[in-house]
């Protein structure tokens, strides 16, 4: 169960602390075994963390338009301090290219867990966690070598420690979150504007620790208004996170609570965010709670003025529910577990609606060794129904890897 220490929120350290010894624990106990799978998994990279190559995929892939993957590495890279790269298929195999290695100076340290955003021009958006002063959210070339930094973060009241990603509105602003610092010291929301060849960084809201939310590690979703939703671990008005909403007007931005989790059934310390569909339904994943103590799905959607809570789908196992935001697909709803699964040590899945309800399909579970574990970041779905997705822990030199789920 996520914890807070006393004194003050420590999410994002124990993002990248506590969930890497849990992995050892976990290795340690799992069983080998794995249930056979209509679904056909393959690992298309194996990351080394050797030269330029990257290690410890925290963030999932995202597609473009010719079926290219692109990504991120928390640790490796010719420096050691994280990489974006890519992945193009050609032919039966993959091609791998470094897109840049961070060097852990003013440019930024360790990408986390939020997925790239992608502009139309092909640059890539993203954040780390550390370098800068205290994280940065970056630009990259889509040719290899070249990044800008586009704000760096802890300099004063504007953030500390961005581990979602970000995301563009339609003239290329960029959006995201930190999971600590602000004028409270509980996180904050950012946009980042261009001006040529300059970016403005502002704070929309700065979250108080109280009732509004504390520590947003996932970077929020905009819908086609203008507004911002995403989720907070801990506060609200039970403690245990909260879904709010961001709304623009001509004297600022307005926050509004679409939902309380009360750490029951409905489950409690929403890591991942939210995902919005097109008749305006979002849909997102407690890391722990619920019925059955794993984790849930659930959906909120619009409602006379107001907001329904409808629980999905509950996972069971104590620790290791759902980490990062979902992806939808032609009506389904894809994502992972960090440490559930027939081995306990993660599992993909696919819900899909079915006679009113929601039917759950196992699509993998990962057993270690070669075969990955422990996935955090998000999966990419294409056309085909194909998934692609990252497990940050094992692969043929334990460094992780990139898979592909055929149906």
């Amino acid at each position: 169960m996520l914890e807070r220490e006393a004194g003050g929120p420590a999410l994002a350290r124990r993002v990248t602390v506590i969930p890497l010894a849990l992995i050892a624990v976990l290795l340690f106990l799992a069983s080998a075994s794995q249930p056979a799978h209509s679904q056909t998994y393959s690992v298309i990279y194996n990351f080394t963390g050797k030269g330029s190559d990257g290690a410890t995929p925290y963030g999932g892939p995202i597609l473009d338009r010719v079926g290219n993957l692109y990504g991120t590495t928390y640790l490796g890279g010719s420096f050691g301090a994280g990489s974006v790269y890519r992945l193009s298929p050609s032919g039966s195999s993959w091609t791998y290219t470094s897109l840049y290695s961070f060097k852990a100076g003013s440019d930024g340290s360790g990408p986390a867990f939020g997925s790239l955003a992608m502009a139309p021009n092909g640059a890539l958006f993203g954040t780390t966690e550390g370098g800068g002063f205290f994280g940065t959210a970056f630009e990259v070339c889509a040719c290899p070598g070249r990044e800008t930094v586009i704000h760096s973060f802890g300099t004063g009241a504007d953030g500390a420690q961005p581990i979602g990603g970000v995301v563009l509105d339609s003239a290329g602003n960029v959006y995201g979150t930190t999971s600590l610092g602000g004028a409270n010291g509980n996180g904050t929301v950012f946009e980042a504007k261009r001006s040529g060849k300059t970016w403005t960084e502002s704070v929309l809201y700065s979250f108080t620790g109280g009732s509004d939310g504390i520590n947003p590690p996932a970077g929020v979703t905009l819908d086609t208004h203008g507004n911002l939703y995403g989720t907070t671990s801990f506060g609200g008005a039970y403690g245990v996170g909260v879904v709010y909403e961001l709304s623009p007007s001509s004297s600022g931005w307005t926050e509004t609570i679409l939902y309380n989790f009360q750490g029951l059934n409905d489950g409690q310390n929403p890591v991942g965010g939210v995902v919005l569909d097109r008749a305006g339904n979002l849909y997102g994943t407690t890391f722990d709670g619920g019925v059955n103590g794993g984790g849930t799905v659930y959906e909120l959607s619009p409602s006379s003025g107001g907001w329904t809570f409808t629980v999905l789908y509950s996972f069971t196992g104590g620790y290791g529910g759902p980490y990062n935001k979902l992806t939808l697909a032609k009506g389904n709803i894809y994502g992972f577990t960090n440490a559930e699964g027939a081995n306990g040590l993660g599992s993909v899945f696919k819900l899909a609606p079915s006679n009113g309800a929601w039917k759950l399909t196992d699509l993998h579970d990962f057993a270690g060794g070669s075969d990955g574990a422990s996935p955090y970041g998000s999966v990419a779905v294409d056309s085909a129904g194909n998934v692609f997705g990252t497990a940050a822990v094992g692969g043929s030199q334990n460094q992780g890897l990139v898979f592909e789920i055929t149906p």
